[in-house]
């Protein structure tokens, strides 16, 4: 006979582990499954003071501020011809920083979290399957990605999709994921030591530099390496690169493009191949429905510029909590808080 559990949530990301430790410090029982094992690599390394917040509803803002992350005052963004400095110290209250993290420590440090908060998280632990009741999820089938002989069933009350890209309502069950032709993008990217610091802009921001056909981030980390990537239009990329044979000769041609993070990661080490993503901009029909609610990348994913990936995230998760705390509650009917949820889907 298989388990139960009041709230299931797939996915130990940012969104998975806020959404789960803020349930449980309501009280409720919760469940999360990570197919991955922490600490494990993701991109997305430049955050928005818009998660501090959250990050004291978690309790767990002062260990980030500790830990040793660059502190992000800003950003400086290079458009052309044009300059400008973007300072968050115009920002009230405590807010007028954030981070450039090294995802794979950052992320840890939340998953962490929730479990030290009552969530009873689980990892190596992959959902392969979601039975439904009359349109409603009620129960999930997993495997351990370890040893795939060992496998369960749990049941739930309310179901939260936190599984990034992977989307399994969205693109599993629901097909209603929609690509945004405006950003079908290619970014390429890898790390660099020896990099010389961004010589202007806020203390600790992310250089953000256009190329003729795309632009350039560079991302300070507290390892003492940097995160440089090129995003470009794929139609473009793809014409690049058949015309310069590579994708490490279109990177670098349109390095060379770029005086300002040229400059900076001359005399630099390269120190890994390059990671590539495409097609990520997206965004699903609609994000919640009877019993569940789909929320971070697996709800959607904007073009990185703004470093929007984690802000979405955990102002997802806050509001999908929010949401089904308050039915749990009685505050407002299931029907109520999925429309709420929904309507507040640009996040």
């Amino acid at each position: 006979m298989g388990e139960s559990t009041q709230v299931l949530v797939i996915g130990g990301g940012p969104a998975g582990s806020t959404a789960a430790g803020l349930l449980a410090k309501q009280g409720m029982q919760v469940t999360l499954l990570e197919s991955a094992t922490f600490p494990r690599y993701h991109i997305g390394e430049s955050i928005l003071p818009s998660v501090l917040p959250v990050l004291d509803l978690l309790g767990v803002r002062e260990k980030i501020d500790n830990y040793g992350f660059v502190r992000k005052n800003g950003a400086y963004f290079e458009w052309g011809p044009e300059n400008w400095d973007l300072n968050f110290n115009h920002l009230t209250g405590a807010g007028g920083y954030s981070y450039q993290v090294v995802r794979s420590e950052f992320d840890r440090i939340l998953l962490d979290n929730a479990a030290e908060l009552g969530v009873d998280v689980r990892q190596s632990v992959k959902v392969t399957d979601i039975a439904f009741d009359q349109g409603r999820p009620v129960s999930a089938s997993w495997v351990r990605t370890a040893d795939r002989a060992v496998t369960g069933e749990i049941s739930f009350d309310f179901l939260i999709d936190a599984s990034g890209r992977g989307g399994v309502m969205a693109t599993k069950y629901l097909k209603n994921r929609r690509y945004q032709e405006a950003f079908r993008n290619i970014a390429v990217w890898s790390y660099w030591r020896g990099v010389a610091p961004l010589d202007r802009g806020p203390e600790g921001a992310i250089a953000v530099c256009s190329v003729p056909y795309g632009w350039f981030w560079a991302i300070p980390l507290h390892d003492g390496t940097h995160s440089v990537g090129l995003v470009a239009k794929r139609t473009t990329f793809v014409e690049e690169r058949d015309r310069l044979g590579g994708i490490d000769k279109v990177y670098f041609d349109a390095l060379a493009q770029c005086p300002r993070v040229a400059g900076m990661v001359e005399g630099a080490k390269r120190l890994t191949d390059f990671k590539v993503e495409q097609d990520y901009s997206y965004t699903s029909e609609s994000f919640s429905g009877p019993g569940y609610l789909m929320i971070g990348d697996a709800a959607c994913f904007l073009d990185p510029l703004l470093s929007t990936g984690v802000h979405l995230a955990t102002f997802s998760a806050l509001l999908g909590a929010a949401a089904i705390s308050a039915v749990v509650e009685g505050d407002v009917s299931e029907e109520e808080a999925t429309a709420f949820f929904d309507g507040c889907g640009s996040f």
